[in-house]
């Protein structure tokens, strides 16, 4: 394992923290200002935050459990436990979308107060947090190849959906005062949809990355450039990558001079493979098959 691939393990890890602390004290601020504010949505929004936290620390075990290193049953190690916490993050989202949906529809039937103006103030906040929480996990899911970080980055991006569905419908329902109480309900319903549509955004690269899906033509471009870069190399033909957790495994067909010695080639396999750890770092196992150019 390189020092680069344990720093990114690190960087994502601590970060799934940053998301647990966030989503823990916005739980409690959008349920209390929901509950006292007289606004559903914003209580829709608490329990969206509510899963986050759960999520978050399924992301957070699913994390250190890909850390440990290859074993007997395990030689490709534990990397694809991620796509799978993936799944139950998505399990998470939907099940909050259902409840948030259900609940809307029975405030929509059933008279109530119109919120208070200051939820507002309170959802401005929490929009304008959550888009920067966003930016921050998504920057380091993109940075350390992690799929279940960036499904916790979309926690954040689909809470702050819903805070903005949330600020129209509360906007509306103050603006137009009597008959418009229910403005929030709508906006609380329209967030699910929004949910479940992100739930869909998460789920689809998990799916991949657990199928062996071919999605890496620019690593593989990567790949065979570098390797033409080594003596003795001549070429290469296929080149098949599939990922697991944060590396990507490798298997390589290279092209040498057909006359060489069995021996020779070997340590060509080995040069190579040595070259392209060096230059790409989150590569795990690379599989070298060598090729006679002669035939």
């Amino acid at each position: 394992m390189t020092k680069k691939t344990k720093t990114n393990e690190q960087i994502a890890i601590r970060t799934t923290y940053f998301s647990i602390v966030g989503n823990m004290g916005l739980a409690l601020v959008k349920g209390l200002a929901g509950l006292f504010g007289n606004s559903y949505a914003l209580i829709a929004d608490a329990i969206e935050s509510t899963t986050d936290i759960f999520a978050s620390l399924l992301v957070l075990f699913g994390l250190k459990y890909a850390k440990r290193p290859a074993d007997k049953n395990h030689p490709y190690g534990h990397g694809k436990i991620e796509p799978l916490i993936t799944f139950v993050v998505v399990a998470f989202l939907v099940t909050s979308a259902t409840i948030i949906a259900y609940e809307s529809i029975q405030h929509i039937r059933t008279p109530h107060k119109i919120p208070k103006p200051w939820t507002l103030l309170v959802l401005g906040a929490i929009i304008i947090w959550k888009e920067i929480s966003y930016r921050i996990v998504i920057k380091k899911g993109i940075e350390t190849n992690s799929t279940s970080l960036k499904a916790d980055a979309w926690h954040h991006r689909s809470d702050a959906i819903t805070s903005v569905t949330a600020f129209i419908g509360i906007s509306i329902a103050l603006f137009f005062g009597k008959g418009y109480e229910t403005a929030d309900d709508w906006a609380a319903l329209l967030a699910s949809g929004f949910i479940l549509y992100n739930s869909y955004l998460i789920f689809r690269p998990a799916l991949s990355e657990i199928m062996d899906e071919h999605l890496y033509e620019d690593l593989i471009d990567e790949i065979r450039a570098i390797s033409i870069q080594v003596d003795g190399i001549l070429g290469t033909e296929k080149c098949y990558i599939r990922k697991a957790g944060m590396y990507y495994h490798v298997d390589l067909h290279a092209m040498v001079d057909g006359q060489i010695s069995v021996t020779q080639g070997h340590d060509l396999a080995h040069k190579l493979q040595d070259a392209l750890k060096k230059e790409i770092p989150s590569l795990g196992h690379v599989l070298i098959h060598i090729e006679p150019d002669d035939l």
